[in-house]
């Protein structure tokens, strides 16, 4: 008898043998949030060559040094940026990243660290009080605003997930009692305001507390997370789905917060097709996710997304929201456009779709994703406005931005028919964005600065039409809320894309109205036209200002400068920030401004003539803490019962001040004249060789053919929009 056993104790130690040296140490085990195959596919990829397996171990590396040191959870004393904070952010981020390697590898010191801390929030959670620097309604305990409580429970669950099953049945208890559920009831049943609210924080939330019923076995809270606390449909994950989204996956807020949101729906909806696949939740609204995920990335130019509303200018395609949005969809569609954006992304995920998009790269499989021309509709039924977004495929990739959108809630701007416009990697016509510093403790605490109210919402600080130096709906979000511009028209073809709008409530008794096209009038020769009008049956005073980046170069009017004596322009609604450097007079005379930008390359603004006179002003006044950036703008002043701004704007010649060598630093576009005949609108573009182009247009209901007269010469429409080149 002897034998047999010495033989089985010779197989146990083999085995704890293997165990021990990380062979045998851990089985593929499902979790909550990922299925038994996928994290079988992973652990098998994670031991192999490749992009997934190369991240694997960097990871293993940079958390091995995390994980040697000891565990950190202050008591919360900072608001965003300081010391507290950035450290309970370290702490979610870290537990996440911990467990996903335990997942992957079995090693058991990576659930030792997550259960070491999760046990630390256990014991600190439950004593906190709200937080000492809280300002914001939706108020936090270990950080200074609720949404950065759901954004830690939403990476903390899932850690937890990832290792819940090398936890003893007391310290899941521990755990989830002291932690996991205290912050899930705060989120919701505590903070109910945000909780159903439809917004990004609301998103957040949902997301957390739907999460953590998943894997806390508390069906409830999904329900919750899924329709509101009182189950009613009102609020919830899917209402955020059906307002916050238009038709075409266009965020209210604008691309920086669509990104932001991103992150929540896109992790909340794995998280219920893996356990609720019969909700169908990628097919929800006509697959809404996946064409939120493709808008989302089409906002963008050079990789950084157009500074809509409330932005941070440095935020673009690689930010860890898109990441996890591209791989799930090309894990959900396998479009392979979707891995030209993940090689730009150069991040790998460890996760199901990060490993479908690691293979696929490592194959080659990448198409290119060519950035369109088209139109987003705003609103949850598509029927709020629109985003314009032009774009002509010439070799410097010029496009142009109009925003011809809702008002996108409390983030928003007051800046109805503005535009921006990109040449050749860079914002040439720019919009400010944001004035905040984000995290940084010293300018507020990281939090939105003042000025953003008081200058960076305002009209006048973006490329739109102002009158009587007031603000769109006077600057009030309610008003302006429950409007929006009309979108006329728009056309795209190869060498003309063009879009209009207009509106008639952002002030009282004016219709504002605008056409911008980019034209290609020869090979590589793009130039941006624009028509913006205000009409009213009283006199008023209207400004079309012109934010530029660069320096300006050439001026084609004498200046009264007031450089020795700058005064602020105006009193309020964001002129008060303005310097008066000079102005000049323009007596029925075009205005042509010229202006080298830091890509090389030149810009010129030429006008039809204008009746009026043209300020030349810097942001900075006002300003006792210097919060706002000292950028530069040109504004067309005009009086009378109406106004029309008529303009081109041509990029040409090139400046290498290394090799001190300039080229074509003046502008092609001699003269630029407009004019109606028959119902059509056409903007003539004379140029040095006096060779005309011209552009003509209908903004109503576009007839089969439509005849009218330039100069004598009869032409034919037979579009809403159509340039004719050469015509002399």
């Amino acid at each position: 008898m002897k034998q047999p056993k010495t033989m089985l104790n010779a197989v146990i130690n083999f085995f704890l043998l293997l165990m021990l040296c990380g062979v045998l140490s851990w089985q593929a085990k499902a979790t909550v949030l990922i299925d038994n195959e996928d994290v079988k596919a992973m652990r098998e990829a994670a031991g192999q060559s490749g992009r997934f397996a190369e991240a694997y171990q960097q990871l293993r590396k940079q958390m091995d040094k995390v994980i040697a040191q000891p565990t950190d959870v202050p008591v919360p004393v900072d608001a965003g940026g300081g010391y507290t904070h950035e450290q309970h952010k370290r702490n979610y981020q870290n537990m996440y990243q911990a467990g996903q390697l335990y997942l992957l590898s079995g090693d058991k010191k990576y659930a030792d660290y997550v259960t070491k801390m999760l046990l630390d929030y256990a014991a600190l959670y439950p004593t906190l009080p709200r937080h000492p620097q809280r300002k914001s309604s939706n108020e936090g305990k270990l950080f200074w605003q609720g949404l950065n409580e759901a954004v830690w429970l939403v990476h903390t669950i899932q850690a937890y997930d990832f290792i819940k099953d090398s936890l003893s049945e007391a310290q899941r208890q521990t755990i989830e009692k002291g932690a996991l559920r205290p912050v899930a009831t705060f989120l919701s049943v505590e903070s109910p305001h945000t909780f159903n609210k439809v917004h990004n924080h609301g998103t957040w939330a949902n997301a957390a507390v739907g999460m953590t019923g998943y894997v806390i076995g508390e069906p409830k809270w999904v329900e919750w997370a899924l329709y509101d606390l009182n189950e009613s449909g009102k609020g919830g994950f899917l209402k955020q789905l059906q307002q916050l989204f238009s038709p075409d996956g266009y965020y209210t807020e604008g691309p920086y917060y669509q990104r932001y949101a991103l992150m929540p729906f896109v992790t909340f909806a794995s998280a219920i097709e893996q356990n609720e696949p019969e909700r169908k939740i990628f097919e929800y609204r006509n697959g809404i996710l996946e064409k939120a995920i493709q808008t989302t990335i089409e906002l963008s130019y050079n990789g950084l997304f157009f500074p809509l509303n409330d932005a941070i200018k440095s935020k673009g395609i690689s930010t860890i929201e898109l990441v996890h949005g591209v791989a799930l969809a090309y894990q959900l569609t396998g479009d392979t456009r979707f891995l030209d954006i993940a090689k730009q992304q150069d991040t790998v995920l460890l996760t199901p779709a990060g490993l479908a998009v690691s293979q696929a790269l490592d194959n080659n499989e990448a198409t290119a994703y060519t950035m369109p021309s088209r139109v987003y509709l705003d609103g949850p039924d598509g029927k709020q406005g629109a985003l314009a977004v032009l774009r002509a495929h010439t070799k410097d990739k010029p496009a142009v931005v109009f925003k011809a959108t809702s008002q996108g809630m409390g983030h928003g701007h007051f800046d109805k028919l503005t535009w921006q416009f990109y040449d050749k990697g860079n914002e040439i016509v720019s919009d400010y964005g944001a004035v905040r510093f984000l995290n940084v403790v010293t300018k507020e605490g990281g939090r939105y600065l003042p000025e953003n109210t008081s200058y960076g919402k305002q009209s006048i600080a973006h490329n739109t039409m102002v009158v009587d130096e007031t603000s769109h709906f006077n600057g009030k979000v309610n008003v302006a809320d429950r409007y929006a511009p009309t979108l006329l028209f728009d056309q795209h073809g190869d060498d003309l894309q063009i879009a209009a709008a207009n509106i008639d409530t952002a002030y009282q008794d004016t219709m504002l109205q605008r056409v911008i096209a980019l034209v290609t009038v020869a090979p590589g020769k793009t130039l941006a036209v624009d028509i913006i009008s205000g009409n009213s049956p009283s006199e008023h005073q209207y400004d079309v200002p012109l934010h530029y980046q660069g320096q300006l170069t050439y001026i084609n009017q004498a200046v009264n400068s007031y450089s020795k004596t700058m005064s602020a322009l105006g009193d309020a609604n964001g002129y008060q920030h303005l310097w008066l450097q000079g102005e000049a007079p323009f007596e029925n005379q075009p205005a042509q401004v010229s202006w080298l930008n830091d890509n090389g390359k030149f810009y010129t603004l030429t006008t039809a003539p204008l009746q009026g006179k043209v300020m030349f002003t810097q942001i900075g006044a006002g300003d006792p803490n210097f919060n706002l950036r000292n950028e530069k703008a040109v504004i067309v002043r005009q009086r009378g019962q109406s106004a029309r701004v008529v303009s081109v704007l041509e990029p040409h010649g090139s400046y290498d001040a290394a090799k001190e060598q300039t080229v074509a630093s003046t502008p092609d576009v001699a003269s630029v004249a407009y004019g109606e005949n028959n119902g059509v609108s056409w903007v003539q573009i004379t140029l040095k060789d006096d060779q005309q182009h011209m552009l003509a247009y209908r903004t109503a209901e576009a007839a089969n053919k439509v005849s009218f007269a330039v100069n004598g010469q009869q032409y034919t429409l037979t579009k809403h929009a159509q340039l004719f080149k050469n015509i002399k």
